[in-house]
């Protein structure tokens, strides 16, 4: 079991890695991709959460780093009331509900 001290290292870790990936994804897909993996398996390691701002930064089938825009399309589906994100790396479809 992980004490309180490993546990907040280890968010700090995931919040570093998440920082590099978004830098790094312009100039190499695959090092963004790369620190996704490091910052999920220090989760999985340590069981804590991934912060949510974070957790919509990733595609939930392939793992792979997520950029709205760049690698990933947004649609308002107002029959669902939800934002649709679809993965160009997989074709894995997340949808958000929203009020409106």
């Amino acid at each position: 079991m992980a004490s309180k001290w490993q546990k907040k290292i280890a968010r700090e870790r995931i919040e570093i890695l998440f920082e590099e990936a978004k830098e790094a994804f312009p100039e190499n897909k695959k090092r963004a991709d790369r620190y996704v993996e490091l910052a999920r398996k220090i989760a999985m390691r340590y069981r804590v959460k991934i912060p949510k701002k974070y957790r919509k930064r990733f595609c939930e089938e392939c793992y792979s780093y997520i950029k709205p825009g760049a690698n990933c399309e947004v649609e308002m589906d107002s029959g669902d009331k939800a934002l649709k994100w679809n993965c160009e790396e997989c074709g894995h479809i997340k949808r958000y509900p929203y009020k409106g």
